[in-house]
């Protein structure tokens, strides 16, 4: 295996970890989160970057780095989206940890903004139609690549996911630390807008590329699919 397929094997392996930190209620295991989801989205930049500069592209890495893709996103959207709505108790008592009381959406100017379940289904739904599409389209004999919308999507996707889960860990050392007063609020609400301006525009950006893909690609379904012999 090489470098560009070990580090999509290695995001696959954190995905674990990222569903179930969050739900600890411990400033050092909720940080340890946030630092792994960095390192993830790192190398899901660096693995693509790296099999292409170095002719390393392989059948096993087309489908290991969109599998970890898609895999990562599932792992990271489910805690963001219960650690943002009230605590969900039986959770804590399946994992056998003591329960969160609070809830954690972003501190905006709008005031506490969560993540909305129609968002998570738009955003897992897409992916899974893209999934598909793309799988029947391949068929047919017609590649779908990413298209530059569809990759800001995923820089935004990005930033909106780790400002959720570093404003986990950041308010769960605030309460132990107590921290408060103007410099506290005006840093919780620094990474809300963050937060809730990179969720804005991956929503956007999510069903502009959706918009898109089915505007250029829709005509490999009006003709038969290509065969070999």
């Amino acid at each position: 295996m090489n470098l560009p397929n070990s580090l999509s094997a290695a995001r696959i392996a954190t995905a674990p970890f990222l569903l179930v930190l969050p739900f600890i209620p411990s400033v050092a295991m909720r940080l340890l989160g946030f630092l792994l989801y960095i390192a993830a989205a790192v190398t899901d930049y660096w693995d693509g970057r790296l099999a292409r500069t170095h002719k390393q592209e392989t059948n096993l890495g087309r489908v290991l780095d969109p599998l970890a893709d898609k895999i990562l996103l599932v792992a990271t959207l489910v805690p963001v989206y219960l650690m943002m709505q009230p605590r969900y108790h039986w959770l804590a008592r399946f994992l056998g940890v003591e329960a969160d009381p609070g809830a954690y959406p972003f501190e905006t100017f709008f005031g506490p903004v969560g993540l909305p379940w129609w968002i998570v289904a738009a955003v897992l739904g897409r992916e899974l139609f893209m999934t598909l599409f793309r799988a029947a389209a391949a068929k047919r004999g017609v590649i779908i690549a990413a298209i530059g919308p569809a990759k800001w999507k995923t820089g935004f996707q990005a930033t909106w996911i780790g400002a959720a889960y570093f404003w986990l860990f950041a308010s769960t050392l605030a309460s132990e630390a107590q921290w408060g007063g103007s410099a506290w609020y005006a840093f919780a609400l620094f990474n809300g807008m963050v937060g809730l301006g990179s969720m804005t525009g991956a929503v956007v950006l999510t069903m502009y590329s959706l918009a898109l893909y089915m505007r250029r690609y829709s005509y490999v379904f009006a003709r038969q699919p290509t065969t070999t012999r």
